[in-house]
C-alpha cells in the first residue's frame, strides 16, 4: 500500500510540474497585432508611433493583418528596410494573417513589398530584448497580453515549490 501510495505522489508530482511548465510558458508569452488599436497592417498607420509603446520579448508573437491583394508582409535585413528593398528578403508572407514568433533577442525588420508602400511608412522595426530588459513600456495593445516572463516564473517556481511541500509534508 505505501508502494503504491509512493508512485502516485510521484505521478502526481510529474504532472504537476508539466502543468507549471506548460503554465509558465504560455505565461511568459504575448502576441500583439501590428498597427492596433485598429489592427490593420495598412498605409494609414504610424509604426514608428505604434512600436513605441511595445516592448517584445523572446516568444513573443506579432500578426499581421491585411488584404493580400493589397499589401504584403516581407522580412529584410537593416539595408533593405533602410532602402526600402526587399529584393534580397529573409522571408515573406502573404496570406493576409500572418503571425511571426520572435525566438531570440535582437532586431528585426518588416516592410510591405508593394511598390512605394515601404516609401510611405509601411514598415517596422521590431526590438526583441531579454526578459530582464525594460526597454519601454509594458505590452499594451488590443491584442492577448501576458505577464512578463519574471513574473511567469515566479508564478510557476512557486506552484512548484508548494507541490512539493505538499508532497513531502
Amino acid at each position: 500500500m505505501v508502494m503504491m501510495m509512493r508512485a502516485l505522489t510521484a505521478v502526481a508530482m510529474a504532472v504537476a510540474v508539466v502543468v507549471a511548465a506548460v503554465l509558465m510558458e504560455a505565461a511568459a508569452a504575448a502576441t500583439y497585432t501590428v498597427g492596433a488599436p485598429d489592427g490593420l497592417w495598412d498605409l494609414q498607420t504610424d509604426y514608428a508611433e505604434w512600436v513605441k509603446t511595445k516592448t517584445f520579448h523572446p516568444g513573443d508573437r506579432i500578426t499581421f493583418t491585411y488584404s493580400p491583394e493589397l499589401h504584403d508582409v516581407v522580412e529584410v535585413t537593416e539595408a533593405g528596410y533602410d532602402a526600402c528593398s526587399s529584393a534580397n528578403n529573409i522571408s515573406a508572407f502573404r496570406t493576409g494573417n500572418d503571425v511571426v514568433p520572435l525566438a531570440a533577442v535582437g532586431t528585426r525588420y518588416f516592410l510591405c513589398g508593394f511598390t512605394g508602400h515601404c516609401g510611405n511608412g509601411m514598415k517596422i522595426r521590431v526590438d526583441v530584448v531579454d526578459g530582464g530588459a525594460a526597454s519601454g513600456p509594458a505590452a499594451s495593445s488590443s491584442s492577448t497580453t501576458a505577464a512578463s516572463p519574471a513574473a511567469a516564473a515566479g508564478l510557476g517556481s512557486g506552484l512548484l515549490v508548494a507541490v512539493l511541500a505538499a508532497t513531502f509534508w
